[in-house]
């Protein structure tokens, strides 16, 4: 057997190795918010479609954020695709103990009274539909309800552990 440079680097699994395999995938940024006592809402870099028909969406979330407690028994979630100008706001959400929602994050009572960010690309408000056990975070399933993509603007992204904007 021949053994390639690509095989001596090789690593064992462990969450050292996803997190630098996935720091060289490309994603896009999304806050996640939810009703609560208080409103709630994360940074996720991990929302896709998963299916058209029905519409839906998901997410995953770790069970140890401040913001599961409201997520685990919410009945729909707030999905905000953020833009290039908004890096300040991913970080702002990002950030553990933030108060996220004071100002300058600018936001209104949405559908459902789900917690809508303004300024954002695009928008949806969705209805929780499982939640599945995924080692210590959560695959949340939701399906879309209604939503605004008329926001317009560039995407921000996620790249090599900073945000990033698109390049033509």
């Amino acid at each position: 057997m021949t053994v390639t440079p690509a095989a001596d680097a090789a690593q064992l699994a462990s969450p050292q190795l996803l997190r630098s395999v996935f720091r060289q995938h490309a994603a896009g940024v999304a806050v996640i918010t939810a009703a609560g006592p208080h409103p709630v809402g994360f940074t996720a870099t991990s929302l896709t479609s998963a299916a058209a028909e029905p519409p839906l969406i998901s997410f995953g979330i770790g069970i140890g954020s401040s913001s599961w407690p409201v997520i685990s028994t919410a009945e729909y979630v707030g999905v905000h695709v953020l833009g290039e100008h908004q890096r300040e706001l991913a970080g702002t959400f990002a950030t553990s103990g933030a108060d996220r929602f004071a100002a300058p994050t600018r936001w209104h009572e949405g559908p459902e009274g789900v917690p809508v960010l303004e300024g954002v690309v695009a928008w949806l408000v969705c209805r929780i539909v499982a939640r599945v056990p995924a080692g210590d975070h959560r695959l949340v399933v939701a399906e879309v309800e209604v939503g605004d993509p008329s926001g317009g603007g560039r995407p921000l992204l996620y790249h090599g552990g900073r945000f990033r904007e698109l390049r033509d």
